[in-house]
């Protein structure tokens, strides 16, 4: 399936911003997933490209001049496989360091008290995909009831969430149980639609044997060819597609939007 994405960031400021950084993981890389046939990053100003620690393609975005908005634009276009599990590309990133906890994905006690009805068949794929349908039917998808920078525990609490709750309520419950895991950031095009405006969306891909296999919670169902990967790590702050720091600015305001279209 060829997609085609369009994704537009934009930031306005009650005053100008007199420094600022972004770190951007908005660039897809090929796999024997998905082939990236063409791609395009228009920014303020020429950003640093480089890789992060997990290899994902990352631009710094330094604009060091008063600005009262940034506009960030990331478009191109996709081929994406019915392949669902890629085999193991990462030989020399061990997947063991997916176990340690972070502040988002740290099991509090009520997680670790439904994560072990499911201890038994962790290691089996089975096992892992029954722990998926028992987040989502925990935490039925509910925009505005959590926020960006809300924990796993505080979404498990509410009881609902988004795909990013999801994706950390499995995660914490995964490691808590000893199974690597990690949050991965994209794209899905939503079929029976020539185009869905949506936000990044995101999964999970979890250790299994020997090659990470691939968890939608909020789609109940493994990342095929209507989702494009942009960035993994081990939490949303590490795969984040934009995250930065600034001076000045006052109040922002931020309307981010994605095209996700069949061609």
């Amino acid at each position: 399936m060829r997609l085609s994405i369009d994704h537009v960031t934009h930031y306005r400021y009650e005053r100008p911003v007199r420094y600022s950084t972004q770190y951007l993981r908005l660039v897809p890389q090929s796999s024997a997933r998905q082939r990236v046939l063409e791609w395009r990053l228009d920014t303020p100003s020429t950003p640093l490209e480089l890789r992060d620690g997990y290899g994902n393609i990352l631009h710094v975005l330094t604009i060091d001049k008063p600005v009262s908005e940034i506009v960030i634009r990331s478009s191109g276009a996709v081929e994406t496989s019915t392949v669902v599990d890629e085999p193991n590309d990462e030989p020399k990133l061990s997947p063991l360091i997916f176990l340690r906890q972070t502040a988002l994905t740290r099991a509090d006690e009520a997680i670790c008290q439904f994560a072990e009805r499911y201890r038994r068949r962790a290691g089996m794929l089975s096992g892992l995909r029954d722990l998926a349908s028992g987040v989502l039917a925990k935490l039925p998808f509910q925009p505005g009831v959590t926020a960006v920078q809300s924990t796993a525990a505080e979404a498990f609490e509410h009881a609902n969430g988004v795909c990013q709750d999801h994706a950390h309520v499995f995660i914490a419950c995964c490691r808590h149980l000893g199974i690597p895991a990690r949050y991965v950031s994209g794209y899905i095009y939503s079929a029976g639609h020539a185009e869905a405006a949506v936000a990044s969306h995101a999964w999970v891909e979890a250790w299994v044997v020997d090659r990470w296999r691939s968890f939608d919670i909020t789609n109940a169902r493994p990342a095929g060819e209507h989702h494009i990967r942009l960035a993994f790590g081990a939490d949303y702050l590490e795969a984040s597609p934009v995250r930065g720091v600034r001076s000045g600015g006052g109040e922002e305001h931020l309307t981010a939007t994605a095209l996700v279209g069949s061609e």
